[in-house]
């Protein structure tokens, strides 16, 4: 990063001895570059900042009227529990935050061992890889479904098995103790088997020698896989983590088969109670100051994730 950096400042002390010198300037790099500007400007840029100014105002209840500037008021009454927009999204937020680490908690480590167990040569190897990666080729809705007939109350597979050793069974969507559990319980089967693709294939990029070098110094299993695999398989877990993090916050689809975010918005998640918020008119401050908390949440966590593991970088290369 920092050789990238010096490099970048070099170019532009180039271009600006060439303006200086009258020197002509290369435009080919600046054009080739400008359709992706424009496209993430139009996109991207645009909404995001149209968001957070929009975030400011309140909506007039006339269409003819003007908004009305409030400032950071929307933001306050998100955070207000006894306003009627408030005590919600701080049940939807922190549902959503839950939902997001503990997809990352499980499904991380989750998929680390299915690509520890497949990185091995053994026969039908290709049938095991596509069976664990084939959830997250279905539409997230679809795998919804199917998780809503397994789950259904009282005839769902699930439920059934459970009747069989005496079990009676629970209402695994209506329940609001465990209607969240029952949804990242979702997720982690879709994306465990997606993200195991990344860690085969890191680990398949890992020279062989360097196993070989530590067999012959007497290192054990675990010795391995704690001071080479992981260090090694750095760089693909913190893609994973950041992946995995925001898909958690994305999630959306498949709260339509699993209970519309009930009973009482113990399920719901952030993206959807947007969806759900955007038909009154008098909410539409509110979504773009949920956006824009979404996005500063998003944020913090990516650079978090940078920063620590750029620092553990140089302080092994140190």
């Amino acid at each position: 990063m920092r050789n990238s950096s010096l490099a970048s400042i070099e170019r532009i002390k180039a271009a600006a001895n060439a303006a200086q010198t009258g020197k002509p300037i290369n435009l080919v790099p600046y054009l080739l570059v400008a359709p992706t500007l424009i496209l993430v400007s139009l996109f991207t840029i645009y909404p995001a900042v149209g968001s957070v100014v929009s975030s400011l105002y309140r909506p007039p209840r006339n269409v003819r009227d003007p908004s009305t500037f409030v400032g950071l008021e929307n933001y306050f009454d998100l955070f207000d529990p006894t306003h009627y927009i408030g005590s919600t999204f701080l049940q939807v937020i922190s549902n959503t935050i839950i939902f997001a680490l503990a997809t990352v908690v499980v499904s991380v480590p989750l998929a680390l061992g299915f690509a520890l167990l497949l990185n091995r040569r053994i026969k039908r190897i290709g049938v095991y890889r596509f069976s664990l990666f084939y959830p997250a080729l279905l539409p997230m809705i679809g795998a919804a479904s199917i998780w809503a007939f397994l789950f259904a109350d009282p005839l769902g597979l699930v439920n059934t098995i459970l009747r069989t050793f005496g079990s009676r069974g629970q209402n695994w969507i209506g329940d609001p103790n465990i209607a969240l559990f029952t949804v990242t319980t979702v997720n982690i089967w879709k994306q465990a088997g997606f993200y195991t693709i990344f860690y085969l294939a890191g680990l398949q990029n890992i020279p062989r020698d360097l196993y070989e070098a530590a067999e012959l110094d007497g290192a054990g299993e675990c010795q391995k896989l704690l001071y080479l695999t992981i260090p090694l398989l750095r760089r693909t877990t913190l893609f994973i983590l950041i992946v995995s993090f925001t898909f958690g916050f994305q999630t959306v689809e498949h709260l339509q088969a699993l209970g519309q975010g009930g009973p009482g918005d113990r399920s719901n998640l952030l993206l959807y109670f947007i969806f759900q918020s955007i038909g009154e008119r008098r909410n539409w401050g509110y979504i773009n100051a949920m956006t824009v908390v979404l996005v500063l949440v998003l944020m913090v966590f990516t650079v978090t994730n940078f920063l620590y593991f750029e620092r553990r970088r140089d302080d092994e290369t140190s």
